[in-house]
């Protein structure tokens, strides 16, 4: 396959547990679909309260109880993330910075909005387990799960987009 490149970026508020969780579940997913050498995938916080610490141990017991690999430093949102060709906000708060941050607010969604469930649902907001119970990241997975489908339809879509020559339709 040729280097046609798509990026993802995932953010929440400290990139310790929405985030992360979301980037490392959609990577193994996208190596399941045979995408991985196409997308590139980040994940970033809105404050840099955690940077360089790693995912919250409650976060990363719940991956790895899933099989998905659980690895990750925590960094605050930089500029080439913010020009991602899809970022993706957890919540409706993380929605409202990043519009004040990137260039072109068309590559900006919720990241719920990829989950059938929520069709109509004006409500898209992942819950930040932070200071809740460990069931919270249960929870989190779950919906983080729920979302993937939807995502990695959408992501391979452009990326046979992007990738098809000039002149198709």
């Amino acid at each position: 396959m040729g280097g046609v490149r798509y990026s993802v970026c995932f953010v929440c508020s400290g990139n310790i547990c929405r985030s992360p969780m979301a980037e490392l579940v959609f990577t193994q997913r996208l190596h399941e679909a045979g995408l991985a050498e196409l997308v590139e995938v980040s994940s970033a916080g809105t404050g840099g309260w955690h940077t360089g610490e790693p995912m919250d141990d409650r976060a990363a017991r719940v991956l790895a109880a899933h099989g998905y690999p659980n690895r990750h430093t925590a960094a605050r949102v930089r500029p080439a993330q913010l020009g991602a060709d899809l970022v993706l906000a957890m919540d409706s708060g993380h929605r409202r910075e990043l519009l004040r941050l990137v260039e072109d607010p068309a590559g900006l969604r919720m990241f719920r909005s990829f989950d059938p469930a929520t069709a109509g649902a004006s409500d898209l907001d992942v819950p930040d387990p932070y200071y809740g119970p460990d069931l919270g990241f249960d929870e989190l997975l779950a919906m983080i799960e729920a979302a993937m489908p939807g995502l990695v339809e959408f992501v391979a879509e452009q990326v046979g987009k992007a990738a098809e020559p000039e002149g198709r339709h």
